[in-house]
């Protein structure tokens, strides 16, 4: 067997060197640069934080929801206990079967802003699972009125409700168009142009 020159396996070495990128043998360029291969580590400045919310409603999405619920957790405490937190963290406890926790918060999201549509059609999603129909159908007939009727599933959760409810299905009136009186004071009189 011939043996290799010292001088043949130093140019091979050379060759495969330069071959690499900057930084050596197996340097990726984010190592090359300084920065680690790895995940950061430590504490993150605030300016670079991904806001909980957003990552929190991807998480949801991905179907996620102890991630996004954790998710949302942080969010509270970067943005403190707002009903758009609010109403997330319940809709998550709502994904994971944990009826009560997500009433009590949702409940606690329409104490802050009575008028925001997601919190109270949740509630009344949540009010279905526990086997309140009656409330969810006022419920969910509270955030089809909030919603002026614009998003479908609200409309779909309140026939839901009432079909269960016995009740009609309610279907608002289509050829009658409100407007709203003054009657000193301020108050309004609902009346119906038809």
């Amino acid at each position: 067997m011939k043996k290799t020159p010292a001088g043949l396996l130093a140019i091979c070495g050379l060759v495969l060197a330069a071959c690499q990128p900057a930084g050596g043998l197996g340097a990726s360029g984010a190592a090359a640069r300084g920065a680690s291969p790895f995940a950061p580590s430590g504490p993150v400045d605030a300016e670079d934080a991904v806001d909980g919310l957003i990552v929190g409603h991807r998480l949801m999405a991905a179907r996620e929801y102890e991630l996004a619920l954790k998710a949302y957790l942080r969010a509270a405490s970067q943005h403190g206990a707002t009903v758009d937190v609010l109403s997330a963290i319940g809709s998550a406890n709502l994904r994971l079967g944990r009826l009560g926790q997500a009433e009590t918060i949702l409940r606690r999201a329409i104490e802050v802003d009575d008028r925001f549509v997601p919190a109270w059609n949740n509630l009344g999603v949540v009010l279905m699972e526990r086997g309140a129909v009656a409330e969810a159908a006022e419920v969910f007939r509270t955030a089809f009125a909030l919603d002026s009727g614009q998003t479908d599933a609200i409309g779909q959760n309140l026939r839901l409700a009432l079909a269960k409810r016995g009740e009609p299905d309610y279907d608002p009136p289509k050829e009658s168009e409100f407007s709203l009186v003054r009657r000193g004071n301020g108050r309004y009189l609902l009346l119906t142009n038809t």
